[in-house]
């Protein structure tokens, strides 16, 4: 294959359902590589009891590290300003400008793309892996598809529902809450040691 995906997200904290997101991305698209990609939040919307930039990125590289395909990159925490997919796509197509680009998207953001800036171009640039985590929607998805399949390739991936989210985990760990069936051992022992989201 000659894939490359990018996985962006908060990861705050990452959790099961971003590697069973990921199992299903390695197995539905055989890729070269999957590179992980947590976001960058802006100071004045960092709100209280989040983790830093680097825990992030560290807690990504412990959760990621088993999967031999998968990389994590600081390059959207490293970056200035805002970090719009618009840019970040653009660099990873100067890097790898052979390779065919994929970006991972979920069902909410699909059904909202065409709000993205400079959407069209994303889309020139790559195709769009939308991976669905709930029953019912895969109507609007395929119309999406459908719709923005003029601009560029956009496919439906079926995932495992998982019903979690960094939120709930969150809450959980500062309740003392067990968390086991959602985040990986190595990354909760991390949390511990660093006293996040207390």
């Amino acid at each position: 294959m000659n894939d490359i995906v990018i996985f962006g997200g908060t990861f705050d904290p990452v959790h099961k359902g971003h590697t069973n997101l990921l199992e299903t991305v390695l197995k539905e698209m055989s890729p070269d590589r999957v590179i992980v990609i947590p976001a960058k939040i802006p100071p004045h919307k960092q709100a209280s009891g989040l983790a830093t930039e680097q825990d992030r990125l560290n807690m990504c590289r412990l959760a990621f590290s088993g999967y031999e395909k998968a990389e994590v990159s600081d390059h959207e925490i490293k970056s200035r300003g805002r970090s719009y997919s618009y840019y970040t796509v653009s660099f990873f197509k100067e890097k790898f400008p052979e390779k065919d680009l994929w970006f991972v998207v979920g069902s909410d953001m699909l059904l909202s793309f065409e709000e993205w800036f400079r959407y069209k171009d994303i889309l020139g640039m790559c195709g769009l892996l939308c991976v669905s985590r709930k029953k019912g929607d895969e109507s609007k998805l395929a119309a999406m598809a459908e719709k923005l399949s003029s601009l560029g390739k956009v496919k439906i991936l079926s995932c495992e529902p998982m019903e979690v989210s960094s939120t709930g985990i969150r809450q959980l760990l500062k309740e003392g809450g067990d968390v086991s069936n959602y985040l990986d051992r190595a990354v909760i022992n991390y949390i511990r040691d660093k006293k996040i989201y207390k």
